[in-house]
């Protein structure tokens, strides 16, 4: 989370800006509040895509159709302006930090059961995504973020609408559509995507939970090898748990129609016993890390409102509530 630059906007629509939270291949994505006081992540599509015609085209049913994920286990999408000069989209903000940050940078890999659970909750995302006829395309630990409450996945779509402005699965700027090393092998041979898509970047999401490490490797050899190992060869699942290693590598077949579906997905880990109404049923993280979750959250209400803390616990039970 970084300060408004000199020349950043103060508002986008009818809301108003307090930070600035990243950037990806579509645009900034800042941090801001409603007129109501619902804090929300907007993201402004960068100005070389806005001037295309048919990314606007797709970027509009793109954002219609996330409109009509439902369910507790993605960040929903609640306004968006896709005429205006340069479009956004306003989500749910959910007070978390990204699983790439929690693996790679702040903790660590995860335990067997913390796993389990992610697991769970990335399927019954998945669910939702594809009930609303949407394909995720870019599932990655980057678009998952962890909450006190279980994972929630963010960015659904926007891939598909990033695909308008390719090149040979380029885009026009040189960078490729998709995560390297998490994307399926049917995205690295330019094959018909499917739901299964999805199944298989799963599987990479929950290797790099429980190790750390990318199934097949990061990209120090090159992005063309790593692509070649996730078409052609096996992963090293030789640090996930015995009790997930089976699992994780049916997600990672080859053949799409070799991979489990999601319901028996959630089946294999036991979801129905640990996951209910977007929440797990008991703490699914380490201690420590549910420390610093809390870390994070009076560090959002504090950016919000410089306030107190008696505010800032008031503002964070208010937080936990529209998140729900």
């Amino acid at each position: 989370m970084e300060k408004l630059g000199a020349g950043e906007p103060q508002r986008i629509g009818g809301y108003r800006l307090l930070a600035r939270l990243g950037a990806g291949g579509m645009g900034q994505v800042y941090l801001a509040r409603s007129g109501r006081g619902r804090t929300v992540a907007v993201k402004l599509v960068r100005q070389e895509l806005a001037e295309q015609e048919e990314f606007r085209a797709r970027f509009r049913q793109e954002v219609q159709a996330a409109g009509r994920v439902g369910g507790y286990w993605t960040a929903p999408v609640l306004d968006a302006d896709t005429e205006a000069a340069i479009p956004w989209v306003a989500t749910g903000y959910v007070a978390g930090p990204t699983l790439q940050t929690v693996v790679g940078q702040d903790h660590g890999p995860l335990p067997e059961r913390s796993v389990r659970i992610l697991a769970a909750g990335l399927a019954h995302a998945l669910q939702d995504i594809h009930a609303a006829g949407l394909i995720h395309r870019d599932l990655k630990p980057s678009n998952v973020l962890v909450t006190i409450d279980g994972p929630r996945v963010i960015d659904f779509g926007i891939a598909r609408a990033l695909e308008t402005v390719t090149d040979g699965g380029l885009t026009r700027t040189g960078a490729l559509v998709g995560s390297p090393g998490f994307m399926a092998p049917e995205q690295v041979r330019g094959d018909r995507i499917t739901p299964a898509c999805d199944v298989f970047c799963l599987g990479s999401v929950l290797a790099y939970a429980a190790t750390g490490a990318q199934p097949f490797g990061s990209t120090d050899s090159g992005v063309h090898a790593l692509m070649f190992r996730i078409a052609q060869e096996e992963p090293d699942l030789s640090g996930v748990p015995e009790a997930l290693s089976e699992l994780v590598r049916d997600c990672l077949r080859k053949d799409p129609a070799a991979r489990p579906t999601l319901d028996r997905i959630l089946e294999r880990t036991g979801a129905e016993d640990t996951v209910s109404d977007g929440r797990a049923r008991d703490p699914w993280l380490p201690g420590a890390l549910v420390a610093q979750l809390g870390r994070h959250a009076v560090q959002l209400l504090d950016t919000e409102n410089h306030a107190s803390p008696g505010q800032i616990a008031l503002a964070w039970v208010q937080q936990r509530a529209a998140v729900h």
